[in-house]
């Protein structure tokens, strides 16, 4: 007969692989849950405050939710704005609008910071496509980074480089100005991944498949 110390920890172990396999899937239901009711919640305050009659009011006098209808709505106007942004005229009026924000004190300073966050992920000007490995503490240490600047003259500072590092389970991360003989490009590996790996503490399992094709692509 197994001992009461071996099934407790045969519990154990059954717990903590079931906790890796649940906790993912709960927490990212949790946040795209958390998002989705946040969005949604808006609508109906911003639509009770203009037109109060047009949903109807709730036991408590608030205004009546629609569910999905604010999240829907909310991803219909981004969709049509990154639509309409890309005709000659739209995109025009869309420069204008962001030099006048640019130049404006006091909103200068935020605008142009969000602004610059969104693109350095997903805009045009993406900046976290060159991942590197870098030596900032010890020549024996090194980090997963990513190139932001090649040049920072500005700085007063010849042949050094801007690297981002992003910290572990975390969304911030940490700037350096570094030597360009201590970074070392990242050539096999894309820059998601190197990301996904930096980011989860190293805990993640680099694609195969990915870097077969990043190969192929050379």
């Amino acid at each position: 007969m197994k001992s009461s110390s071996y099934i407790f920890k045969k519990i154990i172990q059954y717990f903590l692989q079931g906790l890796i396999i649940l906790a993912p899937i709960a927490i990212t239901i949790y946040a795209v849950t958390a998002l989705f009711n946040f969005i949604d919640n808006i609508l109906p305050s911003l639509i009770g405050y203009f037109n109060p009659n047009l949903l109807g009011t709730d036991s408590a006098g608030n205004a009546k939710k629609i569910p999905g209808l604010g999240f829907i709505l909310v991803t219909f106007i981004v969709i049509m704005v990154g639509y309409v942004s890309s005709s000659y005229v739209i995109s025009k009026l869309v420069d204008l609008l962001d030099k006048v924000l640019e130049r404006t004190p006091g909103i200068k300073l935020l605008y142009s910071t969000i602004k610059d966050f969104f693109e350095a992920f997903a805009g045009n000007k993406r900046k976290f496509d060159k991942a590197v490995l870098v030596s900032v503490e010890t020549t024996d240490v090194w980090q997963i980074g990513f190139i932001t600047q090649e040049e920072v003259h500005g700085f007063g500072l010849q042949e050094f480089v801007a690297v981002y590092i992003p910290q572990s389970y975390a969304l911030t991360g940490r700037l350096y100005f570094v030597k360009t003989d201590r970074v070392k490009l990242l050539t096999d590996i894309s820059s998601a991944e190197a990301m996904k790996f930096a980011i989860s503490g190293g805990v993640t399992t680099i694609d195969e498949e990915s870097i077969s094709a990043k190969n192929n692509g050379k």
